[in-house]
């Protein structure tokens, strides 16, 4: 995205000059966060939009993957829970890097070592454990995205 700004200037009794400035402005990075816990995606959602990312939540892997599937390259990086009905994270991480592999994807889980083990064997990018610091979660999400 551009944004174009005029800027006027002169002196007390001078004809004003005008000039044009362009700056190119990044366009939010944004974001797919996918838990069955609505408190923490209401959660998540706050933070991340707070600093300006765009976000969008999803409460089970079916609902991620159409949003995923209704806007193809859209999202830059995907925060998934592991452990969910329907879908676990671990199938929806599967079937996102086969469908969408250059999507970054973080996988959140709070059952200890298995599920984190099967999400790096599903190529996650990264695995936290929760309780997880949200702070920590953007520093996390901003290096993924070589922000």
């Amino acid at each position: 995205m551009q944004v174009s700004y005029k800027l006027l200037y002169g002196l007390l009794g001078k004809k004003f000059h005008t000039i044009n400035y362009e700056a190119d402005m990044a366009a939010p990075k944004r974001l797919l966060i996918v838990d069955d816990n609505e408190d923490i995606l209401s959660t998540f959602y706050e933070f991340f939009n707070s600093l300006g990312y765009e976000v969008k939540t999803a409460v089970d892997g079916f609902a991620a993957l159409k949003i995923l599937r209704d806007k193809p390259d859209f999202f830059d990086c995907l925060i998934t829970d592991l452990v969910m009905p329907n879908i676990s994270g671990v199938g929806l991480i599967s079937i996102v890097k086969k469908e969408f592999p250059d999507l970054r994807i973080i996988a959140m889980t709070g059952y200890g070592d298995q599920p984190g083990a099967l999400a790096s064997e599903a190529q996650a990018d990264l695995v936290l454990f929760k309780p997880i610091d949200l702070f920590k979660i953007e520093e996390k999400v901003s290096e993924l995205l070589g922000q």
